[in-house]
């Protein structure tokens, strides 16, 4: 009788452990950052099925197309709000000679992509579309140099090719293939993964070549000039970032990238789709790293850049499980389920709440790649639980950030525990309120509080990214499995809202 007593307190117990309130306070304040929209950017890489079979079907294709490239995705990733897209790598950047994509497609020389499936790359999609597909999207374009197999000219040479309006052997050979007017690209990275696929540099060695490249790029005529990108650190390389703050002028340093993928294991890194909870907390484990290695090389920066002019730029991230079964390995093809959503809702939230110097993120990758937000069927497209929470969550593009603080709950698996709760908050320019909330515990419900008296707003709206099963996706048979939803398990008690979330979900409050 004792035992069953026992038993019975202990089932009470920890339920009410489960609905632990967690109380939120949003701090209303005029000298907190603003959430840069390209924290919301998307990364293309020549890799499986991204550009080709993805983007681009070729301009005789019976895909509705403009100049090759899909209508279908250029609608999606304009509703998404995409501010930018890097390409065309990646690996596979450090391999690519610009001057072979332009010109005649019928003129371009072959290669064999080296990193990925060993296919011949026919070049057919090359600067011009590439740029005029920015257009299209309204994106701004983030392109990646070749350091690791270029040469400083060419670099140089892509510059004025691509930005320079008066006379020049590169704008002449610019006018020449069919486009007039520059298109004034921004964002330029010198190099990828300098210590891996790049050219496997010492910290070094690098800041050494990147000096020398950013010497001779330069860019007169456009408004505030080209943001430089340094090739940063792969994952906890606390060193990598130190050398380069240290070693390379901040005059010549617009950013510093990190790369980040939430990975179980590199050698053996679990199903897509048919994973256990084991699976799941360990890749959020790996994926909520990412607040520890934003902080610790933040920390870093601040020492030589202590009024933040240099950003930090995650232009890698995302999950990365075994390719799809039966799928070309070297394709990196991947389904997208509701642990992607809860993936991407934490680590948007992390990055949001580091806006001061995270100014620039770009998930891997946007068509049919790694995380990506839409995946392709020869005609048939769909988009993906990841696609809906960029969405729900582009409301927070160029939002002044509430800073918020609060004691998250926990969830334990197997003796281990990771916060529960993950959340962020901005105010619009219309004075708009946007709170997103992601409970990362797949098993317990978690209940909320936050006090919104000093938000200065009073009725609120939300939306959901919720589902059955964490392994839930959308298939092409069932595209709308997983699509937000109007959630109301809320309350709104004399400004104190009270908010019970589901396990594994994503939630966008709205108050206006």
């Amino acid at each position: 009788m004792k035992k069953a007593l026992l038993i019975s307190f202990l089932i009470s117990f920890c339920s009410q452990l489960s609905f632990a309130q967690t109380t939120i306070t949003i701090k209303n304040t005029n000298d907190a950052p603003t959430i840069d929209k390209n924290i919301y950017g998307h990364f293309a890489e020549h890799l499986g099925r991204c550009i080709y079979g993805g983007f681009f079907v070729g301009d005789t294709s019976k895909i509705p197309n403009t100049n090759g490239v899909r209508n279908d995705i250029v609608k999606a990733l304009k509703e998404l709000k995409i501010p930018n897209l890097r390409w065309p790598g990646g690996c596979f950047a450090d391999t690519y000679h610009w001057k072979d994509g332009i010109g005649p497609q019928e003129l371009r020389p072959t290669i064999v992509n080296k990193w990925w499936g060993g296919v011949t790359e026919d070049n057919s999609f090359g600067t011009h579309d590439f740029l005029n597909m920015c257009e299209l999207l309204g994106a701004e374009p983030y392109l990646s140099g070749n350091v690791g197999s270029g040469t400083v000219q060419e670099l140089a040479d892509w510059v004025q090719y691509t930005n320079f309006s008066g006379k020049s052997p590169m704008s002449d050979l610019r006018a020449k293939n069919g486009r007039k007017e520059p298109w004034k690209v921004k964002f330029w990275g010198i190099g990828n993964e300098a210590w891996g696929c790049g050219g496997n540099m010492t910290a070094e060695y690098y800041a050494g070549e990147y000096r020398k490249f950013a010497t001779f790029m330069s860019d007169w005529e456009n408004t505030g000039g080209i943001t430089r990108i340094a090739s940063g650190s792969n994952s906890s390389d606390y060193n990598w970032t130190e050398v380069l703050m240290k070693g390379i002028p901040l005059n010549m340093l617009g950013g510093v990238g990190v790369h980040h993928y939430a990975v179980i294991d590199w050698g053996k890194k679990g199903s897509d789709r048919e994973f256990t909870e084991e699976g799941y907390f360990k890749t959020m484990k790996s994926a909520l790293k990412m607040e520890e290695l934003v902080t610790k090389h933040s920390a870093i920066m601040d020492k030589y850049d202590p009024e933040k002019k240099v950003a930090m730029i995650v232009d890698e991230w995302g999950g990365w499980y075994e390719v799809e079964k039966g799928t070309n390995p070297g394709f990196l093809y991947q389904q997208n389920t509701m642990r992607d959503a809860v993936l991407a809702g934490a680590t948007l939230n992390i990055f949001n709440n580091h806006a001061d110097r995270v100014r620039m993120a770009n998930l891997a990758q946007c068509v049919n790649v790694l995380q990506a937000v839409i995946l392709t069927d020869k005609a048939k497209m769909i988009t993906t639980p990841t696609y809906s929470v960029m969405k729900m969550y582009a409301v927070h593009q160029d939002a002044k950030l509430l800073p918020i603080s609060f004691q998250s709950p926990l969830y334990t698996f197997n003796g281990e525990t990771l916060p529960a709760v993950s959340a962020s908050a901005s105010k619009d320019k219309n004075g708009a309120v946007h709170i997103s909330l992601v409970n990362v515990d797949a098993k317990n419900k978690n209940k909320i509080e936050i006090d919104a008296n000093q938000l200065g707003v009073k009725n609120f709206t939300a939306s959901i990214i919720t589902s059955g099963k964490l392994q839930d996706y959308n298939s092409f048979e069932n595209p709308n499995k997983i699509v937000p939803t109007v959630f109301k398990s809320f309350e709104n008690k004399k400004g104190k809202l009270e908010i019970t979330i589901p396990p594994f979900s994503v939630i966008v409050l709205e108050g206006k």
